[in-house]
């Protein structure tokens, strides 16, 4: 049969044959106008309806004189609940008529309904509807994952049919079949995209611990088309698809990191503000206008995330800090909240100080920043890195490895929390033992300097000008001074915030260890003929040298010379060793006094005023904090040396 040209004029469709229409099939809001003959050729349903139809007029035909000729010749059909609407049944009736139609991915569920709906079997007519969809659907859509999902899209709007005719199930079969070889790399990049839009912005913002609030990130960059049209079709399933398909990807056993891609991608897409950096949804969004519609999709995101260490590092860490600030402003389930705290927990040392820092929500808490859920994540950290550690020991045996031994993860974790602790401590609402607890829950060796703790410290007692003496010292009591390295020490003492035995324990460490590090080879040397010092062997090694060349060379010139500067060589360590053993004995008796003063302060009771106290230690130390901390640097020594060596030289001219 040729070709017909269709036409719609508002909410009724013409078939414009020549030949006025002889049948009415009412859809939905639309009418058509079509002809009994090509619908009955096709579809077993049409005859079958207009067969009953016609006969039933004959039964009740009125006499011929009184018959008015339209009603005779007009059959009218109304279709209800029909698969896919009006328009999929246009698609239909075209197909009846001969008008070639495009099958593709987005109707082909519903014309395969259709068909079966309509009876369009082959059976019935050769080269029907429902065997050209099936072949279309096995061939074609079968074969690609992103038009699978677009098919499985288009079964929502025949679910029932769809379902009992197996298109949903299939359609489900092939997305994982195909996901399971798909590459994970190519996963995961749409939650980054907008940080790169905003590294130029980010990079330059850190704090003064140095850890970096907004950190560059590997992102979206250049990915295949293929990866953006599957997360974009994806994105379109609805909520009840959405899951069925997660469950069945999770019975499956697929790929972790391709289940946890998806779920990130998808809450991406419809929770809008999970990213800091993008608070804007995109213009392509699907936006959810209910709040338990958000919460709904939230909780069915987490409830299904793998509960394992994702390896793309700070990109999924973040994101699931943007799942956790959201879930607080939507109020969700608590079992939601907690495990997204204990999955964040696991991967603790990927994240920002940026992440750390989620508002708090909750009037119950008076801080600016919800302090509590972060103690609540670093808990969850310490029990992983626990059980790592038993795992590791119990793997090891009795010959396991040190317990003592510094965990690079827990390093980062204690930088990243003396950041937040400096970055809270300006908070006036954060009482005292908030802080102490948090900075003393990480074991020490998550710290091999307290430079940043001290940052922290030095914060909070600015910010907290009217807390106690037994407070202060309380909140200096969590750094060990013997772990400051020599510019915070330098800073501690002169910090009037800090309290008197706070700057004392300073200043009596940093003196303490130099004088370790200046006289301990000097006394072990004396203690060990056998071990002698570098500057002794140095001595020997030059000695030897110039009484060998004095001896083989006894009657050159040169010899003399050379003979000559080992000497003063020699001279000047023996004077540099006499310097250094005088510098520790002053060092050994201003601790001596320091202790004194100390022991004689708390006998006389409460001090007097900042300048009163530190005019009493400089007064009887006979020196300044700050002079005794730069004296012992070694350029100082350097310094004297070249000053000697000078003297030595012009020395030498004057003899000559």
């Amino acid at each position: 049969m040729a070709a017909e040209k269709p036409s719609s004029k508002g909410q009724a469709w013409f078939c414009t044959t020549g030949l006025p229409s002889d049948i009415v099939i009412e859809v939905e809001d639309m009418t058509f106008h079509l002809h009994k003959f090509p619908l009955m050729s096709k579809s077993r349903k049409l005859h079958q309806l207009i067969t009953e139809q016609e006969t039933q007029r004959n039964d009740q035909q009125e006499p011929e004189e009184e018959r008015d000729e339209i009603e005779e010749i007009l059959c009218q059909i109304s279709l209800l609940d029909f698969p896919g609407g009006s328009e999929t049944f246009e698609m239909a009736a075209k197909f009846c008529y001969g008008v070639k139609v495009d099958l593709n991915s987005s109707i082909i569920a519903p014309l395969r309904c259709a068909g079966e709906f309509l009876e369009m079997m082959e059976e019935y007519s050769e080269d029907n509807l429902i065997s050209k969809t099936e072949r279309f659907f096995s061939h074609s859509v079968l074969k690609s994952l992103k038009e699978s999902i677009k098919a499985l899209k288009s079964c929502e709007r025949v679910m029932a049919l769809a379902e009992s005719l197996g298109i949903t199930e299939r359609c489900i079969d092939s997305i994982i079949s195909r996901a399971s070889s798909a590459d994970p790399a190519l996963f995961g990049w749409p939650v980054s995209e907008a940080a790169n839009e905003n590294i130029k912005a980010s990079s330059n913002q850190a704090l003064w611990n140095g850890i970096e609030s907004a950190v560059r990130r590997k992102g979206g960059g250049a990915r295949s088309n293929n990866a953006d049209s599957w997360f974009e079709d994806l994105a379109l399933l609805g909520m009840p698809l959405f899951k069925r398909l997660i469950l069945a990807m999770k019975v499956r056993d697929l790929n972790p990191e391709i289940l946890e891609s998806c779920l990130m991608y998808y809450a991406k897409k419809h929770i809008p503000g999970i990213s800091r950096l993008s608070r804007k949804p995109s213009s392509s969004s699907s936006s959810i206008a209910s709040e338990g519609g958000q919460r709904e999709v939230l909780e069915t995101i987490v409830s299904n995330l793998p509960l394992h260490r994702s390896s793309r590092s700070s990109t999924a860490t973040r994101f699931l800090f943007g799942l956790l600030r959201t879930a607080n402003i939507l109020n969700a389930a608590e079992e939601c909240r907690s495990t997204l705290e204990k999955k964040i927990g696991l991967q603790l040392e990927q994240a920002t100080l940026d992440d750390l820092l989620i508002p708090s929500y909750s009037y119950l808490n008076e801080t600016l920043y919800d302090v509590d859920c972060l103690e609540r994540i670093l808990g969850h950290f310490l029990d992983g890195l626990q059980e790592e550690r038993n795992v590791g020991e119990i793997e090891a045996g009795e010959d396991g490895g040190d317990s003592n031994v510094r965990s690079p993860t827990l390093m980062l974790v204690g930088k990243l929390i003396d950041g937040y602790l400096a970055e809270i401590a300006s908070d006036a609402n954060l009482k005292p033992d908030r802080f102490h607890n948090l900075a003393i829950s990480l074991p020490e060796q998550a710290r091999l300097f307290d430079d940043g703790l001290y940052r922290a410290v030095d914060v909070y007692l600015k910010a907290h000008p009217w807390i106690s003496e037994a407070e202060r010292e309380k909140i200096c009591g969590v750094m060990d001074c013997q772990k400051l390295t020599l510019e915070a020490c330098t800073h501690a003492a002169q910090n009037e915030r800090l309290p008197l035995r706070a700057v004392v324990q300073v200043l009596f460490f940093e003196q303490l260890q130099l004088r370790h590090a200046i006289a301990g080879t000097l006394i072990a040397a004396e203690a060990d003929p056998a071990r002698p010092s570098m500057l002794r062997r140095r001595e020997e090694e030059a000695e030897a040298e110039a009484g060998a060349e004095v001896e083989a060379e006894a009657m050159q010139e040169g010899t003399s010379n050379t003979w000559r500067a080992a000497v003063r060589e020699n001279q000047v360590l023996r004077l540099d060793m006499d310097s250094m053993r005088t510098r520790v004995h002053q060092l050994e008796r201003e601790c001596s006094t320091m202790k004194k003063v100390i022991d004689k302060i708390d006998k006389e009771g409460p001090r007097g005023n900042n300048g009163g106290w530190r005019g009493s230690l400089t007064r009887r130390f006979g020196c300044k904090f700050k002079t005794q901390v730069c004296d012992s640097h070694e350029q100082t020594v350097v310094n004297a040396r070249k000053g000697r060596q000078e003297q030595q030289q012009q020395h030498h001219h004057h003899q000559q």
